[in-house]
């Protein structure tokens, strides 16, 4: 069995309600080998295990290794920890405040958090182009304003717009150029939904842009921070162009 029965927060051990006294939100408790109980916990939006020893008067942080070099903490981190966090995360983004690029029929979907200032954000949206015109991706870019004091204007102006879609293909496809206009005045809707991207990026731990979110093919919800090098880039979009 991979994981042990839930405990109650007064039931940890004392080492394991250290570390929860240390930020840790401490999740459930699963079988170790060699005495151990494991204990899958998260801080700071990442996965760490927790190995108590033996006598319970200890406990260990980090990844445990067998023979063979294999990590026998990923496993459990991925189904208890990684696993219900992607669920929520995804949940997240549905709600958020979004504009699609590309067919509403594609069979995969992408989230980036991206600002209009951002260069990396225009090459990842040119590295994505085959896949996006070709029917097969649709991104689906979460907006905020962070990088420039016009930027909160910008992506106000880019929610703003009749046609969404349309706006930021053309943004986009101008690059450097682009003659994208900030609005000067915010109506207070669009304020809430770029202030509310903007919490939300804070909450998943993402301090830059682009923050790509893909599934893996496990359909696990995968980050990428950054415009992504060739080979990653077919990983995001789940094959070649």
């Amino acid at each position: 069995m991979l994981t042990a029965p839930l405990l109650h927060a007064q039931d940890w051990p004392e080492p394991i309600k250290a570390v929860e006294a240390r930020g840790a939100e401490i999740i459930q408790r699963f079988d170790a080998p060699s005495g151990l109980q494991g204990y899958a916990a998260r801080y700071n939006g990442q996965g760490v295990a927790l190995y108590l020893t033996d006598d319970g008067e200890h406990v260990l942080v980090g990844s445990l290794l067998n023979a063979k070099g294999e990590d026998l903490s990923q496993q459990p981190l991925d189904k208890l920890v990684y696993e219900p966090l992607g669920k929520e995360m995804l949940s997240k983004l549905e709600r958020s405040t979004w504009i699609a690029d590309g067919s509403p029929k594609a069979p995969r979907i992408i989230y980036m958090i991206s600002d209009p200032n951002c260069p990396y954000c225009n090459m990842f949206w040119k590295q994505a182009r085959p896949w996006v015109e070709a029917g097969d991706v649709q991104l689906r870019h979460v907006l905020v304003g962070m990088l420039r004091q016009d930027s909160v204007a910008k992506a106000a102006a880019l929610l703003n717009a009749k046609d969404q879609q349309a706006a930021l293909h053309e943004h986009e496809s101008a690059g450097k150029a682009s003659k994208l206009q900030g609005l000067k005045k915010i109506p207070d809707t669009i304020q809430q939904q770029l202030d509310s991207n903007l919490n939300l990026m804070t909450e998943m731990g993402v301090s830059a842009t682009p923050a790509i979110f893909y599934p893996d093919e496990n359909g696990q919800l995968r980050q990428q921070q950054g415009a992504p090098r060739p080979d990653v880039l077919n990983l995001i979009m789940g094959s070649r162009p």
